[in-house]
């Protein structure tokens, strides 16, 4: 089998229908879609939904087969020890039009468990937030597993719901056992790790689009829940032609890039792939003496083994993220 030299790949994105999704992500992130469309999952190893390269030579090749033809070359060293031949990340654009429902993910090793999957660590950074968009993040008050249950049973259980505000800049760190929900009116960008596990709690007694009220996951949920409730939104300063750190864990790290000019990447973080979200502006990626696009709503991934790119812009807003 010939095996070409590896190059920035972008994928082609999966949009998913959702009862709570609107029309974002195709006027403002100029994906081509119809209907109500949720998400755009951007890069994907989660079995049923794995992307495939868009451009370029693998063009139509699945990310599953590629990682495994060029193994570390494409992951890294470190992460190809480590997942093999599973990719460890997910990323997604979200639009909510409604409030999504409140749920909940669970750790690596109740995941392990009962799904034998990987848990569900992820972030979100915000694009857009209109009018009173807010946020559900956990509890508004100390609540024991007790207090919980009676509540939700009692059909009372946003009594107990913390919700904020929020803004287009904002970033939130949602760890495994945390109560959640996007609301109406938020565009974000989402990471997390490769899982599909959701434990649904509520889902505000709305019918899905075949007219079904879709499965609560109480009892499965009520082992997940952290009731520690620990802050949830990540605290950063702006600086520009610079790496802003806006979360490290052991899944990922991420950087915001806030380019006017161009940023060379040198032989950084050799021992994992880096993937690029564009959530503003647009810049180029240059790479051997070829150009790859990138805009607002697009992703790339650069394979590990590429140690020196370019990314040449007079304005461009990128998340940057690898594996640790």
């Amino acid at each position: 089998m010939t095996r070409f030299p590896l190059y920035p790949l972008k994928f082609t994105p999966e949009l998913k229908e959702k009862v709570w999704g609107g029309s974002q992500l195709v006027s403002c992130l100029n994906k081509e879609g119809q209907g109500v469309l949720g998400e755009s999952w951007e890069i994907s190893g989660v079995e049923g939904t794995i992307s495939k390269v868009a451009t370029g030579t693998l063009k139509g090749k699945q990310l599953t087969e590629i990682i495994a033809d060029y193994k570390e070359a494409l992951v890294g060293t470190s992460v190809y020890a480590t997942y093999g031949n599973e990719f460890p990340l997910l990323f997604k654009f979200i639009d909510a039009q409604q409030d999504l429902s409140v749920q909940l993910h669970p750790n690596d090793i109740l995941a392990k468990k009962r799904h034998n999957s990987f848990g569900k660590t992820e972030m979100w950074y915000v694009l857009k937030a209109s009018g009173d968009a807010r946020l559900i993040l956990g509890f508004n008050k100390e609540v024991t597993k007790k207090q919980y249950a009676e509540t939700l049973a009692a059909g009372q259980i946003t009594s107990l719901l913390q919700s904020k505000k929020v803004s287009k800049g904002e970033s939130f760190f949602i760890a495994p056992g945390t109560v959640h929900a996007i609301g109406a009116g938020v565009l974000l960008a989402e990471i997390q790790q490769t899982s599909d596990i959701t434990y649904r709690i509520y889902d505000w007694d709305r019918p899905d689009t075949d007219g079904q009220l879709r499965q609560l996951h109480t009892e499965e949920a009520l082992e997940a829940i952290d009731f520690k409730n620990q802050p949830s939104k990540i605290e950063y300063s702006d600086c520009e032609n610079t790496r802003v750190l806006l979360k490290a864990c052991p899944y990922f790290v991420t950087h915001k890039l806030q380019l006017t000019e161009d940023f060379v990447v040198s032989n950084f973080k050799e021992n994992s792939f880096k993937v690029y979200m564009c959530v503003a502006g647009e810049a180029s990626v240059l790479f051997e003496g070829e150009h790859v696009a990138i805009k607002k709503g697009e992703t790339v991934l650069i394979p590990a083994c590429c140690k020196h790119y370019v990314f040449e812009t007079e304005n461009a807003t990128l998340l940057e993220v690898y594996i640790p």
